[in-house]
């Protein structure tokens, strides 16, 4: 499995991708989802300071993303809910992500992490709607 943060092919970016909080678990996980549901591995990036773990996991499932990391504070989620394995966010790869991420805002999103360049490459910011639910907004970088 490569390091590379997208998948070779976009058609699995489409839709609403649920993004997983597995809390040190990403690795196993991707592993067992392999063995369980045919899961096809698109790429693994451990965290750039070298701590244990994976910042970000994406696997393909019957022609769907699902992506997972084991990062457990993600902006300010800081709650004991945040801190165990499970629900993280869902996640919206678009070409223009200012226009969703501006029009969420004005709809009474809660910014938890500002909508800004990764040092992954990406523009990507991480909201909370009305809910409770968390909404995840990524911009790929073009490429170089």
């Amino acid at each position: 499995m490569s390091n590379a943060p997208h998948p070779t092919d976009p058609a699995v970016m489409n839709g609403v991708i649920p993004y997983l909080l597995m809390v040190g678990r990403a690795a196993e996980a991707c592993d067992f989802y392999a063995r369980a549901f045919g899961a096809k591995g698109l790429g693994r990036m451990p965290f750039p300071d070298g701590k244990p773990g994976l910042i970000h996991a994406q696997i393909e499932i019957n022609g769907g993303a699902l992506m997972m990391t084991d990062e457990a504070e993600c902006g300010n989620a800081s709650d004991l809910a945040a801190q165990r394995s499970g629900f993280g966010h869902l996640q919206l790869v678009v070409a223009d992500g200012q226009a969703w991420w501006d029009r969420a805002v004005a709809a009474g999103c809660r910014v938890l992490a500002p909508y800004e360049r990764q040092f992954w490459g990406d523009d990507w910011g991480l909201l909370e709607d009305p809910f409770g639910l968390k909404w995840a907004v990524l911009q790929p970088a073009a490429p170089a």
